[in-house]
């Protein structure tokens, strides 16, 4: 099925253009236009380092119109911080070697990009790539809301070097000619793991309040701000769902989000990148706003929204083996002419055809196709 055969409405066609072709300042950075790639691991980098596939793979997406590329999320500088030698490293001579190719490729066909910075904590198995002797670590040692504790409590100097091993990826991308960075504080991971009640128990001032739970993922900001230029755009990406809890939540009100939000603004967010698994679905009771645009409203940062854009399934189906039909984005252009977010992350879309923001953004919305979970198993 095409998104014509799921009743696009007359009209959208050049709205799309009209609403998506619109410049955007983030920071320094200008961006073209306000389609983004989403970070979506893709596991294609032996030995952490980015191939010509990998190259060739983002340059395809920013010569077809996408505007600004947040890579996979990239391993930093620290041994526990991932569990897949196929999974990108943003530290190492050849790996960052492997990423200035990858920015240079994609300034070339005229895109702009920024790494995904990711530690994933206690979601890492002892035992696994690329450091085997790295110990699994988190705020309290757990993994899911309820477990038993199967790794380490960080200590300070953990946290220390944690936050010391994100500033030097952010100088790294810098350095090498990203145009930002977005930190992954999203899903379960690290960061998000120090956020979320159910996996931080710490009792001393990491843990407690929702405002003490966030001063982990602050000082990383902080650091990352200090390592970088004034201009040099950082990203921060949260959500609600972890991959280990889909249904589990940071915040059940505004007056929680912001509790959360307003320290990582304070300490140099430039944009927040709201996680949601359809970005359609309301974030609270008595208001239509989603997560990102909740997000705006109380931090006053441009905001990212994502979520199923273009389709009408979850992703999770699409690691179990599940396409997804094509569905209109009226919706969407709606709530962007209302101001509600400033860009909208496009993922599994993306996968399925490199062209889909150039078609878009040409009205050629009639020639979107359904996505196909075996796009997921090559680099096309």
């Amino acid at each position: 099925m095409t998104v014509a055969d799921a009743t696009e409405p007359t009209g959208t066609t050049g709205r799309a253009a009209q609403v998506l072709s619109r410049p955007v300042q983030l920071n320094g950075l200008t961006v073209p236009n306000r389609i983004v790639m989403a970070p979506m691991t893709r596991m294609f980098s032996p030995g952490g380092i980015p191939t010509d596939d990998v190259i060739s793979y983002y340059a395809r997406r920013a010569a077809a119109g996408v505007g600004l590329i947040i890579t996979e999320g990239t391993y930093v500088g620290h041994t526990s911080a991932g569990q897949s030698d196929s999974v990108p490293r943003f530290h190492g001579e050849e790996q960052l070697a492997g990423w200035k190719k990858v920015a240079d490729a994609v300034h070339a066909a005229g895109g702009t990009i920024m790494p995904q910075l990711w530690h994933i904590g206690m979601v890492r198995r002892a035992g696994e790539p690329p450091f085997t002797d790295a110990e699994p670590m988190g705020p309290s040692g757990i993994h899911k809301q309820g477990a038993e504790p199967k790794g380490k409590a960080m200590t300070q100097q953990d946290l220390d070097d944690v936050v010391g091993a994100f500033a030097q990826a952010a100088a790294d991308a810098e350095r090498l000619g990203f145009d930002g960075v977005e930190l992954h504080g999203a899903h379960g991971y690290l960061i998000d793991q120090f956020l979320w009640e159910g996996t931080n128990r710490r009792t001393d001032a990491y843990g407690g309040s929702a405002v003490a739970r966030t001063k982990f993922a602050a000082e990383i900001v902080a650091a990352v701000r200090a390592a970088v230029s004034p201009s040099f755009p950082v990203l921060f990406r949260f959500s609600q769902w972890k991959q280990q809890a889909y249904e589990a939540r940071l915040a059940e009100t505004p007056e929680e989000l912001e509790a959360i939000l307003a320290p990582l603004a304070a300490a140099g967010v430039d944009v927040f990148h709201a996680s949601t698994r359809r970005y359609w679905l309301p974030e609270f009771e008595g208001s239509d706003l989603n997560l990102a645009g909740w997000t705006k409203k109380l931090t006053g940062k441009p905001t990212i929204s994502v979520g199923s854009v273009g389709l009408d399934g979850e992703f999770f189906g699409a690691f179990a083996g599940q396409g997804s039909a094509a569905r209109s984005i009226d919706d969407l252009l709606d709530r962007m002419e209302g101001d509600e977010f400033d860009l909208i992350a496009v993922g599994r879309a993306l996968l399925q055809d490199p062209q889909w923001a150039e078609k878009v953004l040409d009205g050629r919305l009639g020639e979107l196709a359904a996505y196909d979970a075996k796009a997921i198993a090559s680099l096309s």
